[in-house]
């Protein structure tokens, strides 16, 4: 064997053993962190079967409702609970003698249909572009990052009256538009997430390995991120459902005879001169939705020890 071959057989063991040693390097780091049985207490349980029972009426409700939302068989308006030939009116009367309890069911569907949609939308953009930002870093993170701060620096309802009244009034158009806008909320969140997974010892493990980038996301980054960003959802669904009521309130959302929450308390509130409580009830229905969707969310924070209440934005 000439005196080349034993220097390049040399050279492949002493490169061969340096990467053998870097791979022993990275045997004792952690694994990626299990995954953990989530568990509520009594006010998250209660807060839970809140929001199924409205998520369940959103679904069912005109099934089960006594009257269709534009049906006016009241004798009157802003009429307290009553009885006549067509039925029993357990929450009273509208403004135009339409059977409140009726107009609340169908509003559920209405106003958690387009909050959900424009949520999930929301969260398809914002963690598609915030995963990607923080994974590829440089120009692409610096780009995106900086359209996201212009969206951010301007206010919600703002942004959501300009486009209403570029592009008009109609369900597409609602869920589009609160998608957009909290996209940049969820874009915030999911980088934040991404930059601070990409630097933990089982996704340098991971790159030893030779792992691609995209099993690293798919398999390393989601997963970890789920947890905090499933939470989120839960508070960003909050806010669409406030966006579009207050769209809905001042005129600009679910337009008439549709029914929804915000535009039911509109459109009532006329009958608190009354002592009418038409525009308490749909009031009512997106307090207890709103309030018990962030119970839920406090919970499962207080469970991760306030640290996923820190990354929200």
């Amino acid at each position: 064997m000439s005196e080349s071959e034993n220097q390049n057989g040399n050279q492949n063991e002493e490169v061969g053993q340096e990467v053998i040693e870097q791979l022993d390097k990275f045997d004792e780091l952690p694994d990626a962190p299990p995954k953990r049985k989530l568990k509520l207490s009594w006010i998250g349980k209660i807060s839970t079967a809140i929001v199924v029972f409205w998520v369940v009426i959103a679904a069912i409700g005109p099934f089960i409702a006594p009257f269709h939302e534009m049906d006016m068989d009241g004798d009157d308006s802003f009429l307290d609970a009553h009885s006549n030939e067509y039925g029993t009116f357990y929450l009273g009367t509208d403004y135009l003698g339409r059977d409140t309890f009726s107009r609340i069911i169908w509003g559920a569907r209405m106003t958690i249909g387009i909050s959900l949609a424009s949520t999930i939308l929301a969260y398809l953009i914002g963690i598609t572009l915030g995963i990607a930002a923080a994974v590829k870093g440089g120009w692409v993170d610096m780009g995106i990052s900086r359209v996201n701060d212009a969206i951010l620096a301007l206010p919600s309802i703002m942004l959501g009256l300009i486009a209403i009244a570029a592009f008009g009034s109609s369900i597409p158009i609602l869920v589009i538009i609160a998608g957009i806008i909290y996209a940049s909320s969820v874009f915030r969140i999911a980088r934040a997430l991404g930059l601070d997974i990409m630097v933990q010892d089982y996704v340098e493990a991971a790159k030893v390995r030779g792992e691609g980038l995209w099993w690293i996301i798919k398999s390393e980054v989601l997963p970890n991120a789920a947890m905090p960003l499933a939470t989120d959802f839960g508070l960003r669904l909050v806010f669409v459902v406030l966006f579009i009521s207050s769209l809905s309130f001042l005129g600009l959302g679910v337009q008439p005879p549709q029914a929804d929450w915000g535009s039911m308390v509109r459109e009532n509130l006329a009958g608190l001169t009354y002592n009418s409580w038409a525009a308490v009830w749909p009031a009512f229905a997106i307090a207890t939705f709103t309030i018990a969707i962030n119970l839920i969310v406090d919970d499962i924070s207080a469970k991760s020890g306030g640290s996923l209440a820190k990354k929200m934005v």
